[in-house]
């Protein structure tokens, strides 16, 4: 089921006993990470802080911190059944018969129901604060998570921008730092489309508008921290994953549409050329980020529901909230990436490369230096360039049991002609690089090697040393026979 609301989301994990309110009073500096981690720790349930000591609603954290609770905000059991869905939508086949012709249908009419709409009132605007009436300091219960962050960071934000030029609209999730009452830092980074909008803005002297909305519906939410291609709408496909129109209204002072059911919205502007320092942020990293210079938004409307709850997330050294969103992606995403390279049988995004330092993939692998021929794929894929570490492997490992990855990179590896080395992009966080934005890239083949790759040895590839089934079978009678 799709959710309408962040108040929908809460009750359901309520009624599943997999949320938690405290009504004690928390402090959003570092206490609130304290209590986070050793939930996390013991993947516990969602958590609602009814009484923050700072800001004027409750404080909802966790709520995306499982896969199951991930899984549940998307409205599906297994995150698969997502990617299953864009999987069918994207299979070329021509119909045949009337069957044929029913399900190519079909698959039409579910992009064509999902489009967002436009709705002239909105929950979010229930109430409407304008110019210096506004005070975010008092107002949002927004966390300062580590000890050396710059300040009070809100995570989760949805950050509306559109092109200067052709309007196109960009919904992404970047890091907030709260500045002052009304003066909230962009960390946009270079890869980021709202990056170039705002790059094409200060070239034509103009300002941008931005409204940033907390605490959206879920699917909303994830759709915002999606890969997407930049000329995919970001409403759309959360409307497809929730199998559900998404509801946009119009800002009360800036040129944008955000969703009907967010709890809070800041509008303002962007002025060229203004910067002000951003950070240190604690990221996912785990490492803290350094201080650089970055947008900001000058907030001059904010609107909310009459009874707003403040959703958020801690990030830090994995294991952390953003792990199951990260691999929502992972899965949600591997059709699209299969279309790039149709041999991919399935790929991971360890949670502890934090996504973008290690992808392991495998393959049906066909002829020599097939491997290398993927490696240059994925680091020519959207922001899956920004890998460093690509380690292939073939059809019959399981790319999410890390033992087995790690045998065979370990033993299926002559690096002296297995290893592929490179320089490329890495991401805007990357703390190894030694110049920023790039860096190294290794691509390491841990295939059968062919003979035709080279390998001649007497023989040929060793033929892995495991009981046959016959056997096995008798073991396991013999195993229940003697009570074992």
């Amino acid at each position: 089921m799709a959710f309408a609301d962040l108040q929908e989301f809460v009750a359901a994990l309520e009624r599943d006993g997999d949320l938690t309110r405290i009504a004690a009073p928390v402090d959003p500096h570092l206490e609130v990470t304290g209590i986070v981690q050793r939930v996390l720790r013991d993947r516990g349930p969602a958590l609602l802080f009814e009484n923050p000591t700072r800001g004027r609603m409750p404080l909802l954290i966790n709520a995306f911190g499982t896969p199951r609770r991930m899984a549940r905000a998307l409205g599906v059991d297994d995150l698969d059944d997502i990617g299953h869905r864009i999987g069918d939508l994207l299979t070329p086949e021509l119909p045949h018969g009337i069957g044929g012709l029913k399900d190519a249908l079909s698959k039409v009419g579910q992009l064509r129901s999902v489009p967002p709409r436009r709705v002239r009132s909105a929950p979010c605007q229930e109430v409407v604060v304008r110019g210096d009436d506004i005070d975010l300091v008092d107002l949002l219960p927004g966390v300062k998570a580590w000890p050396d962050d710059g300040g009070v960071f809100l995570n989760l934000g949805l950050t509306h921008t559109k092109h200067p030029e052709t309007g196109a609209r960009n919904l992404g999730m970047y890091r907030l730092q709260l500045q002052d009452a009304r003066t909230i830092s962009l960390h946009w980074q270079i890869h980021k489309d709202s990056t170039s909008h705002a790059a094409i803005a200060e070239r034509r002297g103009e300002r941008l508008p931005v409204a940033i909305a907390f605490g959206c519906p879920p699917a909303v939410t994830y759709a915002a921290s999606a890969p997407l291609p930049g000329d995919i709408d970001e409403y759309l496909f959360a409307g497809f994953v929730q199998r559900e129109r998404v509801e946009l209204v119009d800002c009360v002072s800036v040129p944008l549409r955000v969703p009907a059911a967010a709890q809070v919205v800041v509008e303002g502007w962007v002025e060229p050329g203004a910067r002000l320092p951003e950070g240190p942020f604690g990221d996912h990293t785990g490492f803290y980020t350094p201080v650089e210079p970055f947008p900001f938004v000058r907030v001059e409307t904010l609107t909310m529901r009459s009874d707003p709850m403040f959703q958020t997330i801690v990030v830090g050294r994995p294991p952390q909230e953003d792990g199951p969103l990260g691999k929502a992606t992972e899965r949600i995403f591997l059709p699209l990436i299969r279309m790039t390279v149709p041999e991919i049988v399935d790929y991971d995004l360890p949670e502890v490369g934090v996504f973008h330092n290690c992808v392991i993939v495998s393959i049906e692998k066909r002829f020599p230096k097939h491997a290398q021929k993927v490696m240059n794929a994925i680091w020519g894929a959207g922001l899956l360039s920004l890998s460093k570490l690509v380690v292939v492997v073939d059809a019959d490992c399981d790319v999410h049991d890390y033992a087995e990855v790690a045998w065979r990179a370990f033993g299926n590896v002559d690096y002296a002609h297995d290893a592929l080395h490179g320089v490329g992009p890495v991401d805007h966080l990357d703390h190894a690089s030694y110049e920023q934005f790039w860096g190294g890239k290794l691509g390491i083949d841990a295939t059968r090697k062919l003979p035709t790759e080279g390998y001649r040895r007497a023989g040929g590839w060793p033929t892995e040393c495991v009981l046959d089934d016959a056997t096995r079978d008798l073991v396991d009678r013999r195993w229940r026979e003697y009570g074992l």
